[in-house]
């Protein structure tokens, strides 16, 4: 069942396009990508979603429909309880997430008094248990100030934001890029095994390839502003039909063929 639709989406900046006709559907609990290298327009495509343009891009055409309705006929009230309480995102720069000067309990606690009817101590209980989750220690963390957490911290910190609301949808824009490959890796298990508990549906903007092998269950290329190519994982791996995508993911590094290549080396060596 689609969850989200983008139909003929148009976004421009001064009369330049910056993207162009963009069709992509979400389907519920289904993990989708959008791949494509800096400048290509995946990001502008996801703050649409949430209406969040800056003033200097609109959306000159297109629909982007949530569940069927088009999310222009939103009045404001709609949409602030949209944002986080149905569809939640979670950002490239962490640090924009939390205001610099607040506790992260009090930004906690603030969250979930705009956007549930839970008591405070209701609250604090879901606090602990789903920072506990994360592997978070808990009252440790949420006493803290932004500024005093790893970035590691902080990005789980930000998962657990979202998923204390527990959206249908999670839009995660570039979420590994300031994170160590051991970090990332944590934070996307974090979030696989949430989405399987929770069953929403993940749009996942990316030009690391590697996670796009590991989670996803459909992707779409965009260049230069344009859905190039798209389908299932599988599909799209196996045998890509544009030429864009056959460079993009031969040039993702195999970790096997890496191997045999440094024991050939090292064999040649011993042979001369």
């Amino acid at each position: 069942m689609t969850i989200l639709e983008l139909n003929g989406l148009t976004i421009e900046s001064n009369e330049k396009v910056i993207v162009n006709n963009v069709h992509l559907q979400l389907e519920r609990g289904q993990w989708h990508s959008i791949i494509g290298e800096s400048g290509s327009g995946k990001s502008v495509t996801a703050a649409a979603i949430g209406r969040m343009l800056p003033q200097s891009l609109k959306i000159k055409s297109g629909k982007i429909l949530l569940e069927g309705r088009d999310m222009k006929d939103f009045c404001a009230e709609e949409m602030r309880c949209i944002r986080g309480h149905r569809i939640s995102y979670i950002f490239q720069d962490y640090t924009s997430s939390f205001a610099p000067f607040l506790k992260i309990e009090k930004q906690c606690e603030d969250m979930l008094k705009a956007h549930t009817k839970l008591t405070k101590r209701e609250s604090k209980t879901l606090m602990l248990n789903t920072f506990q989750e994360l592997n978070l220690p808990a009252e440790s963390v949420l006493k803290k100030y932004p500024c005093q957490l790893s970035g590691g911290q902080l990005q789980r910190a930000a998962i657990a934001f979202v998923m204390m609301l527990g959206p249908s949808i999670i839009i995660a824009d570039e979420p590994t890029t300031a994170l160590d490959s051991i970090s990332a890796m944590t934070v996307l298990s974090l979030l696989k095994k949430f989405q399987q508990e929770c069953g929403c549906s993940i749009l996942f903007i990316t030009h690391d390839l590697r996670h796009v092998k590991r989670y996803t269950n459909s992707i779409s290329i965009i260049k230069n502003g344009e859905i190039i190519e798209q389908g299932y994982k599988s599909r799209i791996l196996d045998s890509p039909q544009h030429e864009y995508t056959k460079h993009l993911f031969s040039a993702i590094p195999s970790l096997y063929e890496t191997r045999e290549r440094l024991l050939l080396e090292e064999r040649m060596k011993l042979v001369n």
